[in-house]
């Protein structure tokens, strides 16, 4: 039918004051020009919505019946206004994201506490992921952002960014102490059992890659499912692992384990923050972006 928003916005005043005064009032407008809207309104519904007498206005059936549906309408779309400028001032929105628990615990834990105190009314939901269900979680449309370690495959229109380098070490529980009393290269490992995360990560690709490409066999005994449980199992001497070096400070300054010096260097990794340039980040996703890169500078 094609009938102009604003007749309705009148029409809603209108009907909910039972006035065209006082509509006009409330619309910074003049009675003539609301009487004419109505009128036109009317033309165009066909019925009439009104009967005017000198004490103000009655809705007729029809009047009523429109009215049912226009203040739903429009009380809902003053909602969403104010649900917009909420977000728009970061007082109010939602970010999905997808944070391995490496990335969580080496660099971001720290930014999420500072974020939440500049933007305490946004709402985090996190969800754990390896690096290749979190990538597909973004092409998805599933999470909005994701912080990831690398190695990772980021393929268009998935747009990476470097936010931090850490350092992975080996270490061992007390059972093993003896391996930390010289540098070790990786083919001396072969007989001790070694504690990796799974087969589809790529924390197993990375050190698959880094024994083989120096003539040293990559055999993992223990699969963990998560990064979390590879120190407790190496505390608890079920064999030695690699883990990020912040990771296991606390278990090496108290004696639970050691660092085993290597000879083959182990390449440094990256936390990346991944974006899909395909869905535009909103306003508070935009603003935990800001506050990630300005913390990686």
């Amino acid at each position: 039918m094609g009938i102009s928003y604003d007749y309705y916005r009148i029409f809603y005043y209108v009907a909910k004051y039972k006035s065209f005064s006082r509509a006009a009032q409330v619309l910074s407008s003049n009675q003539p020009n609301i009487t004419r809207s109505m009128n036109n309104l009317e033309s165009q519904l066909g019925c009439v919505l009104f009967i005017r007498s000198n004490r103000g206005i009655i809705l007729t059936n029809e009047g009523k019946q429109l009215y049912d549906h226009v203040a739903i309408a429009y009380q809902q779309l003053q909602a969403a206004e104010r649900e917009l400028a909420n977000t728009k001032s970061l007082e109010k929105g939602i970010i999905n994201l997808c944070v391995s628990e490496t990335a969580l615990r080496v660099y971001f834990l720290p930014i999420m506490n500072e974020f939440r105190k500049r933007y305490p009314h946004i709402h985090l939901q996190l969800s754990s992921h390896t690096t290749p269900q979190a990538l597909q979680s973004l092409k998805n449309g599933e999470s909005q952002l994701s912080i990831i370690t690398t190695p990772a495959t980021v393929e268009y229109p998935l747009r990476q960014t470097q936010l931090c380098d850490y350092e992975e070490i080996l270490v061992a529980g007390k059972k093993y102490m003896s391996l930390a009393d010289k540098p070790r290269h990786l083919y001396d490992l072969e007989d001790h059992p070694l504690i990796c995360l799974s087969k589809d990560t790529m924390t197993y690709a990375f050190y698959h890659d880094l024994f083989v490409s120096n003539h040293a066999q990559f055999h993992v005994d223990i699969e963990a499912a998560s990064t979390d449980q590879i120190v407790p199992m190496i505390e608890n001497e079920l064999g030695i692992g690699f883990v990020a070096k912040s990771i296991a400070k606390s278990a090496i300054k108290h004696g639970k384990v050691v660092e085993i010096p290597l000879i083959e260097k182990i390449p440094k990794r990256y936390v990346c923050l991944v974006e899909d340039r395909s869905h535009p980040l909103g306003v508070a996703g935009r603003a935990l972006k800001r506050l990630l890169i300005e913390k990686s500078e």
